[in-house]
């Protein structure tokens, strides 16, 4: 599933093509993704321009102009294509079939955005104005923002670490991959109690994990099997992993002798050195 840098990168690379252009055609495609999309959405979409291009946790958020937002979210496997007119012609990986494209939204400029989604988990739907969107309503603070305070994310939490982390209603946009390689680099054994880390090594993994988001958007996210960038290209962050899906393999710590372990938590996969992250 797309993490946060995945997302913001996939947003960078679509606003230039959208904020500020009128739709002048949208066709949809099928009657539903991982939901039913809103019936009137080719009605509400068609002649309104985009005025922004948002992320809020793993969602895109595009408000229009004529009041609605348009929200968005990949899914497993879901991805934009995008058909610059002023670029020429358009070179599509032949790996993406046609048959997958299920919203085209085509601006006034003969710019095509594509969205396709192969196993369907993506969703597209409006927010109507005044409405808070029940996938938005809750979520806690954005990891890349002023707002964030890991201590009071913690306080009197009994559950490890990273799962407080992984908790949505904590911090926003935070996923399996980049939690792992945060605590990694602070140091912190993934299944020590949230509460029970010190005010230092809390400060001290903020600073990580916005340094491990900031890097990955740099770097285009990690392409681990989907993920494509806007522009088609792979994203290469998952070249510098420490832990995740290391197992069995050295630690990268200097100085370190532990072999990366991989266990279960939650249902998913935790990778860590049970050496240096205590």
């Amino acid at each position: 599933m797309p993490e946060l840098p995945e997302v913001e990168t996939v947003r960078r690379g679509l606003a230039p093509h959208l904020v500020g252009h009128r739709l002048a055609r949208v066709e949809v495609r099928r009657p539903d993704l991982r939901w039913p999309l809103p019936v009137d959405l080719v009605q509400v979409l068609t002649g309104a321009t985009v005025t922004g291009l948002e992320r809020r946790s793993k969602y895109l958020l595009a408000p229009l102009d004529r009041g609605p937002v348009l929200l968005m979210h990949l899914g497993m496997s879901g991805r934009f294509l995008v058909e610059d007119a002023s670029l020429g012609q358009f070179h599509r990986d032949p790996g993406i079939l046609p048959r997958h494209d299920h919203l085209v939204l085509t601006t006034e400029a003969g710019t095509r955005v594509t969205f396709n989604d192969a196993r369907r988990f993506g969703m597209v739907d409006l927010i109507r104005e005044g409405a808070t969107h029940p996938l938005l309503a809750g979520l806690g603070p954005e990891p890349l923002g002023a707002d964030l305070d890991l201590a009071e994310a913690f306080r009197g939490r009994r559950a490890p670490v990273k799962q407080v982390l992984l908790d949505q209603r904590r911090v926003a946009g935070l996923g399996n991959i980049y939690v792992s390689e945060a605590l990694h680099r602070a140091g912190i054994d993934p299944r020590r109690a949230a509460g029970r880390i010190g005010a230092a090594r809390i400060a001290a993994l903020e600073g990580h994990v916005r340094d491990v988001l900031e890097e990955a958007i740099a770097a285009g996210g990690s392409s681990l099997r989907d993920h494509r960038q806007a522009s088609g290209e792979l994203g290469y962050f998952q070249h510098r992993f420490r832990v995740y899906d290391r197992e069995g393999q050295r630690c990268p710590t200097p100085g370190c002798t532990g072999t990366i372990r991989r266990i279960v938590q939650g249902g998913r996969s935790t990778f860590f050195c049970p050496r240096c992250q205590r």
